[in-house]
């Protein structure tokens, strides 16, 4: 073959906007020139998307592509958050089908080895494709009109490296029914080809069931016949363990996807806590970089972390928040609580880490010289009673009925005297020990009592990270013990000051007597 051409001023790439077409390196099928740079962005109708599929592929090798590569963007160009993959090799990239309706492909070649280079072709509205995404979005043909007869679909999702198992949820299902499903179906395989297990075939208007994948790779075919169609379906898929969890344990932490490198663009994540019936979720934000608000609107209708109270998106929400914010401690109402990032197109950031901790169902109620603390022995089953205890070990719970009980005066148990909002009140610790082996995990909670109008309450002041959550705790509280040191520092200084006024009244007198006993010996 001729050595390539050597032609840094090449012209290539460029917006192709056509329905479909084909585009390649320059000189393919010659071997393509040296330190080329090439973007084809490919744009068609708002709505539609782009099917983008390789028939020859050939660049120099290198593990990491870090010579010649060509790279597949989900959108526009040079944002990391789109970016599908980076290719290089003899190994063509899969078909990519794009989440909207711009897709751009980059390709270059460095000074040194050129091969054959590729050959492209792409389609709109064409159905099916390669989904590498962590979540997306897939639709039957002409969703939601009416899809069209003799249609057959695959989507193969997985394989951009990813480990976790997929979960596949229908918003919207229907298609023409029948006995058997025969005319006009939806199947799922456990696996990238048919030859997978088969993991359910549907049809009617019933959606199917949640279905979760065994391995990183599901495959969905739809088929419709000659006649009689239907509304087809809309449905979203999830990279579980990275963008879809359940944590059922007292504490725990998450964060976004490849954080704290820039998350995916097009994401649909969410994170479910939940606990023992009693419990209420406690969810500290340790660090936030999303896409910030818009600038004509002011709220955050780009990118964007939402909480709600409960198990679903339609109960109450606690807060959205996006850009660069540090939102304070968010408490639930019930034991559940459920966390959903949405991120768009284009500009990804850093991302989001989170804690939380359960808080434990406590009563507490008091005297004017006594607290008395319970805890339904159900919320805490797996813990012995001297793992609970009132500031000290030697002040642990009693197991009485159904509860894990403290009743003890207020001149025991590591209590102190406090003022609070010019208000004396009793303050102790409550200690709830859940370390396992060498792993130390002590959540405490603040006891106090206003023994004059019998009133008591119990605060979280540590759980997931002590030094970070009382840094997280409300400031008005940290005021008020200010406030309480302040006045007890005026107390002792009042104390000493009369101290010195004694001491020199006393020395006074004994300087008289040592005056009149000379007198009267002179």
């Amino acid at each position: 073959s001729h050595p390539p051409l050597c032609l840094p001023g090449i012209k290539c790439g460029g917006v192709l906007s056509a329905p479909s077409g084909n585009f390649s390196s320059p000189n393919f099928p010659g071997p393509y020139p040296y330190e080329t740079e090439c973007t084809w962005l490919i744009v068609v109708a708002e709505g539609s998307s782009v099917l983008l599929s390789f028939s020859h592929f050939e660049l120099e090798y290198h593990a990491a592509c870090a010579y010649d590569y060509l790279q597949v963007y989900n959108g526009a160009a040079r944002d990391r958050g789109n970016l599908l993959g980076t290719f290089c090799g003899r190994s063509p990239p899969p078909p990519f089908s794009s989440a909207w309706h711009v897709m751009a492909v980059i390709f270059r070649s460095d000074r040194h080895v050129a091969k054959r280079g590729f050959a492209a072709a792409y389609r709109k509205d064409a159905c099916g494709g390669q989904l590498t995404g962590l979540s997306g979005e897939i639709t039957s043909p002409r969703y939601p009109e009416s899809y069209p007869n003799d249609a057959e679909c695959r989507w193969s999702i997985g394989g951009a490296g990813g480990s976790s198992p997929l979960t596949l949820v229908f918003a919207d299902f229907q298609v023409e029914g029948g006995q058997g499903c025969i005319f006009d179906y939806v199947a799922l395989f456990d696996g990238p080809t048919t030859a997978a297990p088969r993991l359910g075939r549907y049809c009617g208007s019933t959606r199917p069931p949640r279905t979760v994948s065994s391995a990183p790779h599901l495959l969905i075919l739809f088929k419709s016949d000659f006649n009689i169609g239907g509304r087809g379906f809309k449905a979203h898929f999830y990279s579980a363990g990275e963008c879809q969890e359940v944590f059922t344990t007292v504490k725990g932490n998450f964060s976004s996807p490849r954080y704290p490198n820039f998350y995916p663009n097009n994401l649909r994540c969410q994170w479910s806590i939940q606990l023992p019936p009693g419990y209420r979720v406690k969810v500290f934000f340790l660090d936030m970089e999303l896409e910030g608000r818009s600038s004509l609107t002011g709220s955050c209708d780009y990118d964007h972390l939402a909480a709600f109270d409960g198990g679903t998106e339609n109960r109450s929400p606690l807060g959205q928040w996006c850009g660069r914010e540090s939102p304070a401690p968010v408490t639930s109402r019930s034991n559940q609580l459920l966390l959903v990032l949405h991120t768009d197109r284009n500009t990804a950031k850093r991302g989001f880490s989170i804690a939380y901790v359960g808080v434990v169902p406590t009563n507490v109620s008091c005297t004017r010289t006594d607290f008395h603390i319970q805890i339904p022995v159900q919320a805490l089953a797996q813990l012995e009673r001297n793992r609970i205890y009132l500031g000290m070990p030697s002040c642990a719970a009693q197991v009485v009925g159904g509860s894990f009980k403290i009743h003890t005066r207020f001149d025991t148990c590591g209590t102190e005297s406090q003022k609070r909002n010019n208000t004396s009140v009793i303050i102790s610790t409550l200690y709830i020990d859940f370390s396992v082996g060498d792993q130390e995990d002590i959540h405490q909670y603040e006891v106090q009592c206003e023994p004059k109008r019998k009133e008591a309450s119990v605060t979280l002041i540590a759980g997931p990270d002590p030094s970070r959550l009382s840094q997280a705790e409300n400031l008005v509280d940290a005021q008020q013990r200010e406030e309480g040191a302040m006045d007890m520092r005026e107390i002792k200084g009042q104390d000493t000051s009369d101290i010195v006024f004694i001491s020199i009244c006393i020395l006074a007198g004994l300087l008289m007597v040592v005056a009149v006993v000379g007198l009267v010996l002179l």
